[in-house]
């Protein structure tokens, strides 16, 4: 079936060989001028060809329709629970680093890590990945209950989104009400302008976060200290010994590494520093 865009460009074909004829050359046996000729015969063609294509494709092109309104049921749009999806999987990251147990894990193990004399060693992923999973180990108790009590429910559509939102929030609130020091709490409190709470309840949780964070951090600091302690024994009697043997151009790190690690391999140190952070948390 012939093209209706070509019919009607078919009178033009002669207009246009006709103004283009005095620039081509004349007829030669030359195989150059013959695949000109073809060519400039063809272009108008190959144009109404391209015309006809491009809505084509352009109508055939996939695209996103992205729905703001509401539901059947009269709920938040599919769209707009993916967005919010989105959201709390990208802040997913900040919110186990900064509301669970994580903080003070990962100092404590990189405060092992010093003691020993060893920057890189264990690497710094496995020190992530055993900050993790002790995480998980900890926070499952409040994981299940956020589960039970909200994100069970929502996938049922026996509640909404807020209130799974005030449901998931109070098993962590819990949480960092137990670690939560006082003086780290009351301090927040007397940063903002509202009044003074009387319970539990009455914290917001932009004032209980922080307050928790600064108490991982000190506690972790405070581990620390205690960890490197028997270490820095070691270096100081390590030192001395070398000092007093006159072998002054040998660094004592190198000769106390070797004790320190078989130190801490005798007392089963690692057994010894993952219980007390898991009991620190119970």
């Amino acid at each position: 079936m012939r093209s209706p865009t070509v019919g009607i460009l078919a009178p033009a074909v002669p207009v246009i060989r006709a103004q283009i004829a005095p620039l081509l050359p004349k007829p030669t046996r030359s195989r150059r001028a013959r695949w000109i000729r073809i060519f400039l015969v063809a272009l108008p063609f190959l144009i109404a060809f391209g015309a006809l294509a491009v809505p084509a494709a352009a109508s055939a092109a996939p695209g996103i329709n992205l729905n703001l309104e509401n539901g059947e049921d009269g709920g938040v749009s599919t769209a707009l629970q993916l967005v919010a999806l989105l959201t709390v999987l990208t802040l997913a990251p900040s919110i186990l680093i900064m509301m669970t147990s994580f903080t003070r894990i990962i100092i404590v193990l990189g405060f092992v890590r010093n003691a020993l004399a060893t920057p890189q060693i264990p690497p710094n992923q496995v020190l992530a990945g055993i900050a993790l999973f002790l995480t998980f180990f900890i926070m499952a108790p409040t994981f299940g209950q956020i589960n039970e009590d909200a994100i069970q429910p929502l996938l049922n559509d026996e509640i909404t989104e807020q209130e799974a939102i005030d449901r998931a929030e109070a098993p962590i609130r819990e949480f960092m009400f137990r670690q939560v020091d006082q003086s780290d709490l009351e301090l927040f409190v007397s940063l903002t302008s509202e009044e003074r709470p009387e319970t539990r309840a009455d914290v917001p949780t932009h004032v209980l976060i922080p307050a928790f964070v600064i108490s991982e951090v000190k506690t972790a600091f405070e581990i620390g200290f205690l960890i490197f302690i028997p270490f820095l024994i070691i270096d100081m009697v390590i030192a001395s010994t070398v000092m007093s043997m006159g072998m002054v151009m040998l660094p004592p790190v190198i000769i106390s590494l070797p004790f320190k690690i078989l130190l801490f391999v005798l007392v089963d140190g690692w057994d010894l520093v993952i219980e007390s952070l898991v009991r620190g948390f119970f």
